[in-house]
Protein backbone atom coordinates (compact mmCIF):
# COMPACT_ATOMS: atom_id res chain seq x y z
CA UNK A 1 0.00 0.00 0.00
CA UNK A 2 1.70 3.40 -0.97
CA UNK A 3 1.74 5.43 2.03
CA UNK A 4 0.56 9.41 0.94
CA UNK A 5 2.92 11.87 0.99
CA UNK A 6 1.63 15.93 1.28
CA UNK A 7 4.01 19.02 1.24
CA UNK A 8 3.29 21.26 3.88
CA UNK A 9 4.74 24.51 3.90
CA UNK A 10 8.83 23.04 4.40
CA UNK A 11 7.62 20.16 5.57
CA UNK A 12 6.80 16.63 4.18
CA UNK A 13 4.09 14.47 6.01
CA UNK A 14 3.76 10.98 5.37
CA UNK A 15 0.63 9.68 6.63
CA UNK A 16 0.33 5.91 7.65
CA UNK A 17 -2.92 4.63 6.82
CA UNK A 18 -3.00 0.76 7.37
CA UNK A 19 -0.42 -2.35 8.14
CA UNK A 20 2.66 -1.81 5.75
CA UNK A 21 4.36 -5.07 3.99
CA UNK A 22 8.39 -4.94 4.03
CA UNK A 23 7.91 -3.57 0.73
CA UNK A 24 6.10 -0.90 1.65
CA UNK A 25 8.21 0.80 3.96
CA UNK A 26 11.08 0.50 1.33
CA UNK A 27 9.10 2.25 -1.27
CA UNK A 28 8.44 4.79 1.36
CA UNK A 29 11.90 4.86 2.87
CA UNK A 30 13.03 5.74 -1.56
CA UNK A 31 10.14 8.34 -1.81
CA UNK A 32 10.88 10.27 1.27
CA UNK A 33 14.38 10.73 0.55
CA UNK A 34 13.67 11.45 -2.96
CA UNK A 35 11.09 14.18 -2.14
CA UNK A 36 13.08 15.61 0.39
CA UNK A 37 15.66 16.56 -2.37
CA UNK A 38 12.63 17.56 -4.92
CA UNK A 39 10.87 19.91 -2.06
CA UNK A 40 13.80 21.13 -0.58
CA UNK A 41 12.44 20.15 2.46
CA UNK A 42 13.39 21.19 5.74
CA UNK A 43 11.63 18.46 8.17
CA UNK A 44 9.72 15.38 7.86
CA UNK A 45 6.93 13.82 9.63
CA UNK A 46 6.19 10.09 9.54
CA UNK A 47 2.71 9.54 11.41
CA UNK A 48 2.56 5.76 12.02
CA UNK A 49 -0.61 6.08 14.25
CA UNK A 50 -2.57 3.40 12.81
CA UNK A 51 0.07 0.77 13.38
CA UNK A 52 -0.46 -1.54 16.17
CA UNK A 53 2.64 -3.43 15.16
CA UNK A 54 6.17 -2.67 14.64
CA UNK A 55 8.25 -5.53 14.32
CA UNK A 56 12.64 -4.75 13.99
CA UNK A 57 12.36 -4.43 10.04
CA UNK A 58 9.48 -1.87 10.34
CA UNK A 59 11.71 -0.04 13.32
CA UNK A 60 15.01 -0.19 11.65
CA UNK A 61 13.46 0.99 8.65
CA UNK A 62 12.25 4.06 10.25
CA UNK A 63 15.47 4.96 11.89
CA UNK A 64 17.20 4.23 8.35
CA UNK A 65 14.90 6.77 7.04
CA UNK A 66 15.80 9.35 9.65
CA UNK A 67 19.32 8.80 9.35
CA UNK A 68 19.02 9.02 5.35
CA UNK A 69 16.49 12.21 5.75
CA UNK A 70 19.45 13.51 7.90
CA UNK A 71 22.14 13.60 5.47
CA UNK A 72 19.90 14.95 2.84
CA UNK A 73 19.73 18.12 5.38
CA UNK A 74 16.34 17.86 6.96
CA UNK A 75 14.93 16.69 10.25
CA UNK A 76 12.54 13.41 10.84
CA UNK A 77 9.70 13.19 13.41
CA UNK A 78 8.36 9.79 14.59
CA UNK A 79 4.72 10.53 15.60
CA UNK A 80 1.29 8.73 16.72
CA UNK A 81 3.43 5.39 18.03
CA UNK A 82 0.62 3.67 20.12
CA UNK A 83 0.87 3.12 24.10
CA UNK A 84 0.80 -1.05 23.29
CA UNK A 85 3.06 -0.25 20.27
CA UNK A 86 6.04 1.33 22.51
CA UNK A 87 5.70 -0.92 25.30
CA UNK A 88 6.02 -3.67 22.84
CA UNK A 89 8.86 -2.25 21.43
CA UNK A 90 10.88 -1.55 24.65
CA UNK A 91 10.24 -5.10 25.71
CA UNK A 92 11.63 -6.74 22.30
CA UNK A 93 14.69 -4.55 22.43
CA UNK A 94 13.57 -2.24 19.67
CA UNK A 95 14.38 1.30 19.47
CA UNK A 96 14.23 3.97 17.33
CA UNK A 97 17.36 5.75 19.29
CA UNK A 98 18.99 9.13 17.93
CA UNK A 99 14.85 9.74 15.79
CA UNK A 100 12.94 12.81 17.54
CA UNK A 101 9.32 10.84 18.56
CA UNK A 102 6.26 12.93 19.50
CA UNK A 103 2.25 12.35 20.78
CA UNK A 104 0.99 13.24 17.36
CA UNK A 105 0.89 15.56 13.99
CA UNK A 106 0.51 18.91 15.88
CA UNK A 107 2.80 18.03 18.59
CA UNK A 108 5.52 16.88 15.82
CA UNK A 109 4.59 20.14 13.57
CA UNK A 110 5.43 22.04 16.90
CA UNK A 111 9.08 20.33 17.48
CA UNK A 112 10.01 21.14 13.56
CA UNK A 113 8.73 24.27 13.79
CA UNK A 114 11.02 25.37 17.60
CA UNK A 115 13.59 23.29 16.38
CA UNK A 116 14.59 25.26 13.03
CA UNK A 117 12.93 28.38 15.05
CA UNK A 118 16.13 27.67 17.35
CA UNK A 119 18.29 27.14 14.42
CA UNK A 120 17.59 30.52 12.93
CA UNK A 121 18.25 32.55 16.32
CA UNK A 122 22.14 30.89 16.41
CA UNK A 123 24.56 33.46 15.54
CA UNK A 124 26.62 32.34 12.05
CA UNK A 125 29.88 32.62 11.63
CA UNK A 126 30.06 32.62 8.00
CA UNK A 127 31.15 28.87 8.06
CA UNK A 128 28.74 27.80 5.50
CA UNK A 129 24.71 27.04 6.34
CA UNK A 130 23.38 26.46 9.34
CA UNK A 131 23.27 23.14 10.78
CA UNK A 132 19.44 22.11 10.57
Amino acid sequence: MEVPILKQGPYLIASVQSTLSDDDFIRLRQALVEQVGKFRSRGVIVDVTPLDVMDSFATRTLRDIAFMIRLRGAQTVIVGLQPEVAFAMVQLGLSLQGVATALDLEEGLVYLDDKFKKAEEQPQDGMGPSVR
